[in-house]
């Protein structure tokens, strides 16, 4: 009976540092995997800001040209 817990302890020691490493390894590429989803998420977030000041700005360039043919014409 000893001899049996003595040989499950000696494989169940490498089994279990395989398995946690495993899940370390894991978990460090789920935390770069947010990163880079935040780092994605931020860049869409600068990008609709610059489109929205870029519609803003051809919205007030078409008033000053519609303002000036109403002038003219």
């Amino acid at each position: 009976m000893t001899g049996t817990i003595t040989i499950i302890m000696v494989f169940s020691i490498p089994i279990i540092a395989i398995v946690t490493s495993h899940l370390q390894k894991q978990t460090k590429l789920k935390g770069q995997f947010i990163q880079e989803e935040l780092k994605l998420e931020k860049l869409k977030q600068e990008n609709f800001l610059l489109e929205t000041e870029k519609l803003k700005l051809e919205l007030e360039q078409m008033k000053i040209e519609h303002h000036n043919d109403t002038k003219i014409g």
